[in-house]
Formats: C-alpha cells, sequence, structure tokens
C-alpha cells in the first residue's frame, strides 16, 4: 500500500455567489521514500493540495489516506496528534520565533512531548548538526543568513523525525546559490530515506526530485518520473483527470 492515497479530491472556495474550485478530481497514490514536486501556474491548487495533505483544510470531496489513516475522519484532537507524529512543515517565510534562539526554534514541537528539557536539548543538538548548523543554537534568527533560516526551519520539521516533510516554495526567499544548497539538502534527506513533498514555482528545482506533479485548473496534467536529463521533461508520464 501507499503512503499516501488521494481519492478524488475535491476542494471548491464560495465568496458569495462565486464558488472557485481549486481542486478538481485529483486521484494520486505517493509511495514512501518518494521526493515530489508540485508545480503550475498561480492559482492552479498547488498550495490547497499541500495544505489538504498535511490536514490543514478540509476538502470539499474526497479521501486522504496516509499510512492506512484516514485523515479527514479523525476527530479535531487526533488530527492535531497525527500531524504531530506524521508531518513536518516548512515555510516560505521561515516562520521563526524572532525573540527565540536557534535551539528554541528547534524545540518547539518537542515542547508538547514528554520528552524531559534534556532529551528535547540533545535532539535539537543533533538535527542541527546534521543540516550544518553546530555551534549556532544560541544564535537569534536575525543574526543568521536567509539560507541559515531556512535550515533552522528545516531542523524545527525534522525534529520529531516525521515520516513526511512538506515544503512550500522553501527557496522562494533565497538567491540562487543559496537555493541550491538547500535543495543539495533536501535531496540528501530523501536518498536517506525521507519522503518529500514540494510546491515550487522553480523549474530548476525539478531536477532535485524524483517525480513531478504538474497542476493547472485545479487538474493533475501529468504525473511522473522526472527525466534529469533536460528538467523540463517528464519520463513515463500519463494522464489524470484531465479535461477532454
Amino acid at each position: 500500500m501507499s503512503l499516501i492515497e488521494i481519492k478524488t479530491l475535491n476542494k471548491a472556495y464560495e465568496s458569495g455567489d462565486e464558488c472557485v474550485q481549486a481542486l478538481v478530481d485529483v486521484d494520486l497514490n505517493i509511495e514512501r521514500g518518494e521526493f515530489i514536486s508540485v508545480m503550475g501556474p498561480s492559482g492552479s491548487g498547488k498550495s490547497t493540495l499541500l495544505t489538504i495533505l498535511g490536514g490543514l483544510n478540509h476538502p470539499t470531496k474526497g479521501d486522504v489516506v496516509i499510512d492506512d489513516i484516514p485523515v479527514y475522519k479523525l476527530s479535531l484532537e487526533k488530527l492535531a496528534d497525527f500531524r504531530r507524529e506524521y508531518l513536518g512543515f516548512i515555510f516560505q517565510s521561515f516562520q521563526l520565533i524572532p525573540y527565540l534562539t536557534v535551539i528554541e526554534n528547534v524545540m518547539l514541537p518537542l515542547s508538547i512531548t514528554e520528552k524531559s528539557n534534556k532529551e528535547q536539548m540533545k535532539m535539537a543538538e543533533g538535527i542541527l548538526e546534521r543540516i550544518g548548523l553546530k555551534g549556532k543554537g544560541k544564535r537569534l534568527p536575525d543574526q543568521l543568513s536567509g539560507g541559515e533560516q531556512e535550515r533552522v526551519a528545516i531542523a524545527r520539521a525534522l525534529v520529531n523525525s516525521p515520516p513526511i516533510l512538506m515544503a512550500d516554495e522553501p527557496t522562494g526567499n533565497l538567491d540562487s546559490k543559496t537555493g541550491k544548497e538547500i535543495m543539495d539538502l533536501f535531496k540528501s534527506l530523501n536518498e536517506e530515506g525521507q519522503t518529500i513533498i514540494m510546491v515550487t514555482h522553480n523549474p530548476e528545482n525539478m531536477a532535485f526530485s524524483t517525480r513531478t506533479l504538474f497542476l493547472k485548473d485545479g487538474r493533475v496534467e501529468n504525473n511522473g518520473a522526472n527525466e534529469l536529463i533536460g528538467i523540463f521533461s517528464v519520463r513515463g508520464s500519463k494522464q489524470v483527470g484531465t479535461t477532454p
């Protein structure tokens, strides 16, 4: 069974008499250990799909099943527990707490666990070392470069060892050199077995993933393994849920 199964997923937003279909009949399976890029024009449904997969945005219709758990059939309390156990989120704006040190920011997801402060500190230090920020735990976010702040956000997302990492435009605020460093880190994490789902507007990032999902008007345009020779091509693509 796939790690993530998406079945006939629909999402509509209503505003007065107007109804906007953000997602239309999306069917998708994601296997454990995949690195998925989600691409498409503005308004195509990329971020909506990510928030629904993350248990943050209830679909209008359809099911999301992760590790055999029907996500939107959970109670609110169990849904919060599910997100904490299964998902790590990385946001484009980093969303670091400015008055907390690096290590305190990374420890935030551990604050609601039963682990002792010493255990939490050890876990945070370990993940900071893993992503190349050893020795910077006592600094404040504004004492770091943009790339370092992004690494702190990644460390915070990974500190609980979640099976799935979700990233929304992780290189959107970074220069090209720093952006490539972050993508190299994502690739290394994926090679270690981390499942990653990344929304991106940058076609160069596609080369780092194992599969790219293209959305247009809320529909899956194509969904196939990346061709690493020529980042704009897709190997073994199949049309899914497209209009005639």
